[in-house]
């Protein structure tokens, strides 16, 4: 079990939550721990910073938020030097089981100069009120930097956080005290409708697997079981032991235009970005789940800003973990710690305003790669038609033909590779696929074999032309490497639905569809091949379709509908190349 956590690389903290997930909620065994610390200060030891003192304290405080609820707050901070002001490093949490870890932060912080502070959120372990994820994080998070600002121990501030620790700083980050000089925040984005959609399709693997664990009471039920529940409206009462209105929210509202997302705290965090006032740190990755999101933020941020902000895209999952089995990177360089370390050393003890840095890993190649904007606006787009004949060719202009398969929602094509996956999160990544044909609705086009290699960078197209005989369906599109020993591992997939790209569709009608994929860059070498598979559904990473149009949630029933696509020149895969 250690070594599935990643040798070599830095601690990550969704290693611990990973663990206690592994072993089904058992009380961590306290060598875990000491590993798991260990690994923290390897981390430490790895970066730029060398420790000034050996010694430090710890202390605890309930610090009141605006309605004088109390959060519990650890604050440690460095002993034995002669200045009276330190530089901080502020996080919030909403993971009670991980404060063991976070007390090798506070200490390897300290040892470097640093105070670390850790407030947990409102209803979490020993903080007082009732928890709600998201809408409590701006008002508390406003209290503490408040009263940090007043601290004449902090000379200066870095916000660093994680998944929803990043998002409990992005809150924030529009409305920073004057002592809050920059952000690390990683493996987030603040646009959450492009986190739990795809035209329209819901990211179960994500929010539902999410929802279970941090329903604010255990959830006993069986997650697969929870995604396939209809209607979905209902799974939390039915299954999960009590009402959830969030969760309810985020499943009933699958248009960026409903009043739920146009509105309130999800509008507000949307909005952030073009308002920020201190210089940040994006670090995400290609299989991480919230890398669209994350992508789209960076889009967003404030122009002046981003002169002075980071960008770093990694390959790695959201553990932080290599997603690459078919080689063994030795470039990665997946330790969130160092990264932060390097980007707090500039601002704070060196007290330069940063340039502006794009990074990104190229897959294949082993190396990264600088880039003056991103996304990458592709200006060399690649073309393969597909043919009946299940290939693709780069040659336009052969006779259309029908290809057709049955889809089955009782029984979705599960998840093999993906980006968007957290809770299967052993399916995450560039993972190696079936044989061709392993499945009736699975049909696979191959590309010849390249004479070049192929540079992908940016975002991956599908265009096809279909009919089904449903009011509505998806259509799915998954692209992968086939090796010359004839092994296919995962570059990127995808979903949409007729309705989406089409919304006066009929039963039986042709129509054109769209499956976008999210940025990549990736190097094919030559004497491999491209595959492509298409079918209707891809599970858990996305909701089953019913082929029923209307609100997935509220659906009880599922029919199984026929698909047809149209080979020839309206059906095509498009790379971006560089």
């Amino acid at each position: 079990m250690v070594g599935d956590l990643g040798e070599g690389r830095g601690f990550y903290y969704h290693d611990y939550h990973t663990i206690k997930r592994q072993e089904e909620d058992i009380m961590m065994p306290e060598k875990v721990i000491q590993m798991l610390k260990e690994k923290t200060r390897n981390s430490f030891r790895n970066g730029p910073i060398a420790c000034v003192t050996d010694t430090f304290e710890k202390r605890t405080q309930m610090l009141p938020a605006k309605d004088e609820v109390r959060l519990y707050t650890v604050i440690t901070r460095p002993t034995g030097l002669m200045q009276t002001s330190f530089p901080v490093v502020v996080q919030r949490s909403c993971y009670p089981d991980q404060e063991p870890i976070y007390e090798a932060y506070g200490e390897e912080l300290a040892k470097r100069g640093f105070v670390h502070v850790m407030q947990f959120c409102r209803g979490i372990g020993k903080s007082e009120g009732e928890w709600e994820p998201n809408v409590n994080e701006r008002e508390d998070g406003l209290s503490l930097l408040g009263w940090l600002n007043a601290q004449t121990w902090v000379e200066s501030m870095v916000w660093w956080g994680t998944s929803y620790l990043a998002l409990t700083g992005w809150v924030l980050a529009d409305v920073v005290p004057s002592k809050m000089k920059g952000m690390v925040l990683n493996v987030y984005g603040t646009d959450r409708f492009f986190s739990a959609y795809e035209k329209g399709m819901f990211r179960h693997d994500v929010l539902t697997g999410w929802a279970m664990e941090n329903a604010g009471h255990p959830v006993q039920a069986d997650y697969l079981e929870s995604c396939r529940f209809r209607p979905q409206m209902e799974v939390d009462e039915t299954l999960w032991g009590g009402r959830l209105p969030w969760y309810r929210d985020w499943i009933s509202n699958t248009e960026r235009t409903d009043a739920y997302w146009q509105s309130g705290f999800w509008k507000m965090l949307q909005e952030i970005p073009g308002h920020v006032k201190v210089p940040v740190h994006i670090i995400d990755a290609w299989y991480d789940h919230h890398f669209g999101s994350a992508i789209h933020t960076w889009e967003g941020l404030n122009p002046e800003v981003k002169e002075h902000s980071h960008l770093t895209i990694g390959c790695w999952n959201h553990f932080c973990e290599s997603v690459l089995p078919w080689m063994e990177p030795k470039h990665l360089e997946n330790d969130e710690i160092c990264q932060m370390l390097a980007f707090t050393k500039e601002i704070l003890l060196d007290g330069r305003l940063p340039k502006q840095n794009i990074r990104y890993y190229q897959v294949g190649a082993d190396c990264w790669k600088q880039a003056h904007t991103f996304p990458p606006r592709a200006e060399n787009i690649v073309r393969f038609y597909l043919t009946g004949r299940r290939e693709l060719t780069v040659c336009a202009g052969e006779e259309e033909q029908e290809l057709s398969f049955l889809y089955d929602p009782q029984n979705p094509v599960p998840s093999c590779g993906g980006e968007a996956l957290l809770t299967t999160m052993s399916c995450a990544g560039s993972r190696r696929l079936p044989e061709p044909g392993w499945r009736e609705d699975v049909i696979t086009f191959i590309s010849p074999v390249l004479d070049e290699p192929l540079n992908i960078f940016g975002k991956i197209n599908v265009k096809l032309a279909v009919r089904t005989d449903a009011d509505d369906t998806s259509f799915t599109a998954r692209v992968s490497q086939v090796f010359p020993d004839g092994s296919a591992y995962h570059i990127r997939s995808s979903i949409t639905r007729v309705l989406a790209d089409n919304s006066t569709y009929r039963p039986g009608e042709r129509a054109n569809v769209c499956v976008t994929m999210w940025d990549i860059s990736w190097q094919i070498p030559s004497g491999c091949r491209l595959r492509l598979d298409i079918s209707s559904s891809d599970f858990p990473q996305y909701a089953i379709h019913t082929n029923y149009a209307g609100l997935w949630a509220k659906q009880r029933n599922a029919r199984t509908a026929r698909q047809t696509i149209f080979c020839g020149e309206d059906s095509v895969l498009e790379i971006p190349a560089e």
